[in-house]
């Protein structure tokens, strides 16, 4: 695996190393040496998948407040999404910045999304699926959301939305900054 800094202090992608031959590839998509000598977090609660019917579909911005915050590593496995993180450290120099990530199932990279980032995306295909691993069990009462629309942010979709949770169109426009500190 080749971890590759984002602009965004803590965030990577993950590249795949394949090994290739006649059947195909074969490739590790975690190991907790490499993650570990690369300063990433190493131990993850769950494991989640989430299927989405239509392209355009748009899922967060999501993030949870210290002390459940948590670390996720994204994979898109079918088709294909672009992956928004945004940095909520008001001790960072990219406070308030996002980064935009496409992943897909050709590319087969992840994205490492630290803690106190809110995490979201877009898919870009009909029946686009993502895996990711996360390092904090889901804590109802520390979740939080950002509204994938808010000026603030001003978060360049690459499609019109097409499907979003009424929870995640309600959450409320950044008003004072500090308001998503984490």
């Amino acid at each position: 695996m080749k971890f590759v800094p984002t602009a965004l202090a803590g965030a990577h992608t993950v590249e795949l190393e394949l090994r290739a031959d006649d059947r195909g590839f074969f490739a590790r998509t975690f190991c907790e040496e490499e993650f570990a000598a690369a300063g990433l977090v190493t131990r993850y609660v769950q494991g989640n998948v989430s299927g989405n019917d239509r392209a355009g579909t748009v899922r967060g911005l999501h993030f949870q407040r210290p002390p459940h915050a948590e670390v996720k590593v994204v994979r898109c496995t079918r088709g294909a999404i672009v992956d928004v993180i945004v940095d909520l450290r008001t001790e960072s120099p990219t406070f308030l910045e996002h980064i935009s990530v496409e992943l897909n199932e050709d590319n087969r990279r992840s994205l490492y999304v630290p803690e106190r980032f809110a995490h979201g995306y877009q898919t870009l295909t009909d029946g686009a699926e993502v895996a990711y691993l996360v390092s904090t069990a889901y804590t109802p009462g520390a979740e939080g959301g950002l509204r994938h629309d808010d000026p603030a942010l001003a978060i360049s979709w690459p499609l019109a939305v097409a499907a979003i949770s009424p929870k995640d169109a309600s959450w409320p426009l950044l008003g004072d900054p500090r308001e998503a500190a984490l």
